[in-house]
């Protein structure tokens, strides 16, 4: 019986697929359907979809969680084990993995790894479940989670060891009733995945606990300005960094959208004595924002990285300034890569929404994604379980740590702080010029040589030379 069933559905399969090839081939390419196998090609599937959706409804599609491109080539840098001329590090010594914040703040903030969770505000991105579960998992591995442009939530608040809270350009964390309250401040500028664009989200969208968190009223939008309210000149900007100092003693930092114009405002964030600078590459992920501000603004995380930890070595903050990177960073080796090329710590966004969603994917799919279980609003939010999602975050987070310790061993370094550039190569020769890395397929020696070869002076690391004390952190 059944080979007989199965006979007839090859029957059935075959001559359905005979009648596509014979239509295929005999149609005109115009009334061809497989013509948009070479349109698709043309503009590419992604782009092709997010076209019909601008005809469709006449707004640009709020693309959730980013650009899908990799603007920073973090698989082009390799880290260099060492065998004799240095001893890997003895398996019987624990890799030291803590990280301080803000170390001339008078309340400094540390974290036992140097993976943070990123800015993900609640209402305005996930879930309030979501949002508890990030922050528990934050407070089991002795890390920091932030609340992203909200307001202060009590449940996140309660469950968070150590919450670092964003003054916004909304305004719903920017009373000192709230800002106080947190372990470090971060002032949102930016972010990589929408620059300072202004953002809307419309009252019809915003349940009774969003309005609750943000102090807004019945039929009132959420509105994030292009600018902090407040600051229109950074005399003002300087202002409120040493008043928010002074008042809460905590850490107080700025957050940018990583940016070609990035020494220019980083002199003034200098200037006003933020502890910290937090960079969001092109590749930072987001709610929803137009394909415009994800695929064409921004400076790439990896660059970001080296231009700003190269600028605050020439003005002697290294050590005084943190620098913390987020933005596309998905892999213990991305994490551990961006910190060799000069961050103290980083944040994760996506990956780790990823690792809380973990198996409960099934509880959605095939027929909705697993996002659903996450996002503020979504059809599935209520079937999370937040200890269950808690304990995914805990074993990604601690995964991830685990697999930097491997290579710290294997590069005789005993914390992963003092892994630095001289424990990378690279084999691109341009990024490795942008990067400040020795060429792989060259001998350390002969950088120089090659690199004037090719028509412009080298400026990396040569011949084993050693960084100065204050660009190894």
């Amino acid at each position: 019986m059944f080979k007989f069933l199965s006979n007839i559905v090859r029957n059935i399969a075959n001559e359905a697929v005979d009648k596509v090839i014979e239509r295929i081939a005999r149609d005109s390419y115009t009334e061809n359907l497989f013509e948009m196998i070479p349109a698709s090609k043309k503009i590419g599937p992604i782009q092709l979809m997010e076209t019909m959706m601008r005809a469709s409804q006449g707004k640009p599609p709020g693309r959730p969680l980013g650009s899908h491109m990799r603007f920073s080539p973090w698989e082009k840098l390799l880290f260099s084990p060492v065998h004799l001329f240095r001893m890997p590090t003895p398996e019987t010594e624990q890799i030291q993995t803590s990280v301080t914040i803000g170390r001339k703040a008078k309340k400094p903030l540390t974290i036992q790894i140097p993976i943070m969770i990123a800015a993900m505000s609640y209402g305005g991105a996930l879930s309030k479940s979501a949002k508890i579960a990030l922050a528990k998992a934050a407070s089991s591995v002795g890390t920091a989670t932030n609340t992203g442009e909200a307001g202060l939530m009590e449940e996140e608040r309660d469950a968070a060891d150590l919450l670092i809270g964003q003054y916004n350009r909304g305004g719903w964390m920017n009373t000192k009733d709230k800002y106080s309250r947190l372990d470090a401040i971060e002032i949102q500028l930016g972010q990589g995945a929408q620059g300072s664009s202004p953002q809307q989200t419309k009252a019809r969208d915003i349940g009774p606990e969003y309005r609750e968190v943000f102090g807004l009223q019945e039929g009132e939008d959420a509105v994030i300005h292009s600018r902090l309210p407040g600051v229109d000149t950074k005399e003002q900007f300087i202002s409120l960094v040493r008043e928010l100092q002074e008042e809460t003693g905590v850490p107080v930092g700025l957050k940018i959208a990583a940016t070609h114009h990035l020494e220019k405002e980083l002199q003034i964030a200098l200037e006003a004595g933020v502890d910290f600078i937090t960079l969001d590459g092109a590749e930072g992920g987001t709610h929803a924002a137009a394909p415009i501000l994800e695929d064409d603004l921004g400076l790439p995380t990896m660059f970001a990285i080296t231009r700003a930890s190269k600028f605050l070595s020439n003005k002697g903050a290294t050590g005084n300034v943190s620098l913390l990177a987020t933005g596309g960073i998905v892999t213990p080796g991305d994490a551990l890569k961006a910190m060799a090329l000069g961050a103290d710590a980083v944040y994760m966004g996506t990956a780790v929404v990823m690792a809380l969603v973990g198996d409960q994917a099934t509880k959605t799919m095939p027929f909705e994604p697993p996002t659903s279980l996450v996002v503020y609003n979504a059809k599935a939010t209520e079937r999370l379980d937040i200890d269950r999602s808690a304990t995914n975050v805990v074993n990604f987070l601690n995964a991830a740590v685990k697999e930097m310790e491997l290579v710290s061993y294997s590069l005789g370094r005993s914390s992963l702080s003092e892994i630095n550039a001289q424990d990378l190569c690279c084999i691109d020769p341009f990024i490795a010029k942008a990067v400040g890395v020795d060429l792989g397929f060259v001998a350390p020696e002969e950088q120089s040589e090659y690199f004037n070869g090719m028509g412009y002076p080298f400026t990396g690391i040569e011949g084993g030379e050693q960084l100065p004390e204050q660009q190894i952190h």
